[in-house]
């Protein structure tokens, strides 16, 4: 049985330093076995599959994986008894099941994730330099669409109309 009764900082940092299998070290070690484990699942899952799902415990013989949501959840029963073996046979012989749980915090993480991507990409498109239409491209623009087909003709115009404005002042006059 563990011993789950608190105990002092002191004695847990003056164990770490004295011998090898302190409390710390123990944590440590088994933090260290899921990590690794979280990455091995990781690599035999689908890869649109990764990011919402990780390793949340190994014990008794029975992996906990934790999904984002129900969707993620029914997607991953179906590759559950491919993932099950694939995992007795290369990691962990003694796994016997795996238990799938939803954690919404994944989910959260990842929509934070998104919105800092759309964020960056927001900044980067602002930093590109804005396209202008010059005068002389307009003209030549206006003699093609003379010589053009009906709809061609009125899709060259409206983009020769575009000639010195800005990218933001874009008016669409359809005649």
């Amino acid at each position: 049985m563990r011993d789950s009764r608190p105990q002092l900082l002191d004695i847990l940092f003056d164990d770490a330093s004295s011998t090898e299998q302190s409390p710390l070290r123990i944590v440590q070690q088994r933090a260290a076995a899921l990590l690794n484990l979280n990455r091995a699942v990781k690599g035999l899952l689908p890869a649109p599959m990764q990011p919402w799902c990780r390793v949340g415990n190994y014990r008794q013989g029975v992996l906990v994986l934790e999904i984002a949501n129900a969707s993620w959840m029914m997607r991953l029963r179906y590759e559950q008894p491919a993932l099950l073996s694939a995992l007795r046979a290369q990691i962990l012989p003694s796994l016997s099941s795996i238990d799938i749980r939803i954690n919404p915090s994944l989910m959260a993480k990842m929509e934070n994730a998104s919105q800092i991507a759309v964020k960056n990409k927001a900044i980067a498109s602002e930093s590109m330099p804005v396209r202008h239409l010059s005068a002389q491209s307009a003209e030549g623009l206006r003699g093609l669409a003379s010589r053009s087909p009906e709809k061609l003709r009125k899709a060259l115009e409206r983009l020769a109309e575009l000639a010195g404005e800005g990218a933001k002042t874009t008016s669409r006059n359809k005649s």
